[in-house]
């Protein structure tokens, strides 16, 4: 005989972290894009507020880069430029290498500074380093267009290589996640990282923009190809002036290494983000 106030009991449901070799949730990142959205207009608005000169920024920081470059490293040290004008020769290597350090340094420092918003509500984490490294892009947009105009300058029209500059340009936007969410993992436990990622990116970048891969000595040749900014820098140089390496086995063994960074930063980014609330 049942009574007409009983009812079955509600469900239980358990929430437990994922373990071993999950899924890396790409599919709940997709659910998620408004919220990528709207972090990644969160980060534009917070990054040139109060500014006297805005986004204008983006385009004095290479270009600054590119006059000291040319001064010091063409006009006085007179280094080989592959017989093109040093600007030219400087600000093609620097603007990728903008696009891969802002967006490895705000990705290093992503779950840290994002803590309170972590804390509070459930999202996929994935989705904060993705953000700043979406935010890079669109610095690497204003850039690219004084490139054009240098292009025009100096009379350089595009090859038809240029149809692979897209590659190259998701090389570099890949290895700067990977370094990224290495980074990211490692500045949970050790605040260190995040005062050394500077130094850290400051002598990769003068070991990749200086020197055209030719001019180094045979023995390190290959070790210092394997850089997988120097593949992103040879390749922008190829594929839009039309000078510098073209595509070769270095080449693909280096985006292979690429993404295998990429897929295990992923899975360490993952496993960190489970306890990143405890440890902070």
């Amino acid at each position: 005989m049942t009574h007409g106030n009983s009812a079955a009991p509600a469900p239980t449901i358990a929430i437990q972290p994922a373990r071993g070799w999950q899924a890396l949730g790409l599919r709940d990142v997709w659910q998620y894009r408004e919220l990528l959205y709207f972090l990644c207009w969160r980060e534009i608005k917070s990054r040139y507020r109060q500014m006297a000169l805005g986004p204008l920024w983006i385009l004095l920081m290479p270009l600054a880069n590119m006059v000291i470059f040319s001064v010091i490293f063409g006009t006085w040290a007179q280094l080989p430029n592959e017989g093109l004008p040093y600007p030219l020769f400087y600000y093609a290597a620097l603007l990728p290498w903008q696009l891969f350090s802002v967006s490895a340094r705000s990705s290093a420092t992503s779950l840290v500074s994002n803590l309170g918003l972590i804390s509070k509500v459930y999202f996929p984490r994935l989705i904060i380093p993705i953000s700043t490294a979406v935010i890079g892009l669109l610095d690497f947009a204003m850039s690219f267009t004084l490139l054009l105009g240098m292009m025009v300058w100096y009379r350089i029209v595009p090859p038809p290589t240029a149809v692979f500059f897209p590659a190259y340009l998701l090389l570099a936007m890949a290895a700067a996640l990977a370094v990224g969410l290495w980074l990211a993992a490692l500045a949970v436990k050790f605040r260190d990282v995040g005062y050394g990622v500077g130094y850290l990116l400051q002598f990769w970048m003068f070991a990749t923009v200086i020197f055209p891969s030719a001019q180094v000595p045979e023995h390190w040749r290959l070790l210092y190809r394997l850089n997988p900014m120097q593949t992103v820098v040879e390749g922008f140089r190829w594929t839009l002036l039309g000078r510098g390496h073209a595509p070769d086995v270095v080449h693909g063994v280096t985006a292979i290494l690429v993404l295998l960074a990429l897929v295990s930063g992923a899975y360490v980014f993952r496993r960190t983000e489970r306890t990143v609330v405890d440890i902070l």
